[in-house]
């Protein structure tokens, strides 16, 4: 059976792989750039997150989104409480340093657009676990739009550093300038 391409419509193909508006993903990814610099920077020179007393701000962040996986319509599922009760907790110096260093990477990798697409991955996945956690705040709304980011990340770093990383080290499916240089 003969593959089917379906073709890309011509919208989609304008906001996730047209460098005209490389402009536009520019300005959203400095926002959520600058959204998880100052979150990381923030736990990163507070000692409860990152120094002497690392992990106690952690736990009560965890403490109280265990509290919310009770009642008849809890904000936390029990299976996302199990994970917090079985791995977050026992484990919190660990979970701080990830939380923390994994902010602010993923802000600086936004900002300089650098692995743009894989920075938004990750920056989805925090947010995601806030969410699971039973946080809103600002979450919903840097969770949509990092997922644009991860649709755009063709052009979401042209205005960047991507421009020429990524084809110096080409994709997973087709290796990029730096593996391809006859030696």
């Amino acid at each position: 059976m003969k593959p089917v391409e379906i073709p890309e419509p011509k919208l989609s193909r304008l906001l996730f792989a047209d460098t005209r508006l490389s402009w536009m993903w520019l300005i959203v990814r400095l926002y959520i750039g600058w959204q998880w610099v100052e979150a990381g920077w923030e736990k990163l020179t507070n000692p409860a997150w990152t120094g002497s007393a690392a992990g106690t701000a952690i736990k009560g962040f965890l403490a109280g989104a265990l509290q919310k996986a009770s009642g008849a319509h809890p904000d936390v599922s029990g299976w996302y409480a199990a994970f917090i009760q079985g791995a977050a907790i026992p484990h919190p110096v660990l979970f701080s340093y990830l939380v923390s260093y994994g902010e602010f990477a993923v802000g600086i990798a936004l900002i300089l657009g650098v692995f743009t697409g894989i920075a938004a991955f990750f920056g989805t996945f925090m947010n995601l676990n806030y969410l699971f956690a039973g946080t809103v705040s600002t979450n919903p709304v840097m969770f949509l739009l990092q997922l644009f980011l991860i649709l755009a990340w063709r052009t979401a770093g042209w205005i960047g550093l991507d421009r020429y990383v990524l084809p110096a080290l080409g994709t997973p499916w087709e290796a990029g300038d730096l593996f391809t240089r006859e030696r």
